[in-house]
């Protein structure tokens, strides 16, 4: 028995359809543009950003330097290209690791009855602890590199995709469909992957564009407070540390990331409120 033949997700129409409601198409326009000069940092940014010029430190917003200078004269404008390509790439990789977590914990949660109760009683342990301590705890014991960070934030945010699959599986499980396919004795790891897997993916990538925007501020508060990613590599945690000591003589070393963060976390959280309008059945008559 085939499991549902045209999710949602394959829909031609799905993209336009999103891009029909506004707010979702200027969050789409905006997470283009940002992606656009991470990538395209090498060429768009006029200095290197490890080049230190003592002489121009902490010079405001000119021709010569957009967003100012900092502490030790770099560029601002050109470490915030470079830091948002440390941003967005930490950002994924935490969706990614977190969504495979996820997605085995909660399969085995359920479909497997007996797994139900012990894998549920982790996920809640997992959740009862604060992000943000959980994060710092796991990196202080792990290190501070940018893989321990992304290791650390996926094991937080693992839980919430894990208990989204769960209860779609739960429902999943008891359908018709996947009822005949156990009676016709189809193997177990297919049926989760052809018949229940495919039926979760569009709450799990609602979730992940929710958890892609946590995950950039968590690892900007991580650098912010000095347990995330090496100050050599610059993000837009790590700027706004620095900018913290200069605040009141060169507010701009804090204000340009920190309105990065705040439009790409918005940007973010448009896109998601379009994909979860799109494909709640509840709401997608509205659209």
């Amino acid at each position: 028995m085939a499991a549902i033949s045209n999710p949602q997700l394959a829909e031609p129409a799905m993209l336009s359809r999103l891009m029909g409601r506004p707010t979702a198409a200027v969050g789409v326009l905006i997470l283009i543009i940002i992606a656009l000069a991470a990538i395209l940092a090498p060429v768009i940014a006029p200095y290197a950003p490890t080049k230190l010029s003592i002489a121009s430190r902490l010079h405001p917003p000119s021709f010569a330097h957009l967003f100012g200078t900092d502490d030790l004269g770099r560029d601002v404008f050109t470490r915030m290209l470079y830091a948002a390509r440390t941003s967005l790439s930490v950002g994924f990789a935490v969706v990614i690791f977190a969504s495979i977590i996820g997605i085995v914990l909660g399969l085995a949660s359920g479909f497997f009855r007996k797994l139900d109760a012990p894998v549920s009683r982790l996920i809640d342990a997992m959740m009862a602890f604060p992000d943000i301590l959980l994060a710092i705890a796991l990196v202080a014991a792990l290190g501070a590199t940018a893989f321990n960070v992304v290791v650390a934030l996926g094991i937080v945010y693992a839980p919430r995709l894990a208990r989204v699959v769960r209860a779609s599986t739960l429902v999943i499980r008891e359908l018709p469909y996947v009822e005949a396919a156990r009676a016709l004795g189809v193997p177990t790891p297919t049926i989760l992957v052809r018949h229940v897997l495919r039926n979760v993916t569009s709450p799990l990538l609602v979730q992940g564009t929710f958890i892609f925007a946590n995950a950039i501020l968590a690892e900007a508060g991580l650098s912010f407070l000095g347990v995330g990613i090496s100050p050599d590599i610059p993000t837009w945690g790590t700027m706004i540390s620095v900018g913290r000591q200069y605040m009141d003589q060169a507010g701009w070393i804090m204000m340009f990331p920190g309105a990065a963060i705040v439009i790409t976390v918005l940007a973010l959280q448009l896109v998601g409120d379009g994909l979860r309008d799109l494909l709640d059945p509840r709401l997608a008559k509205d659209i």
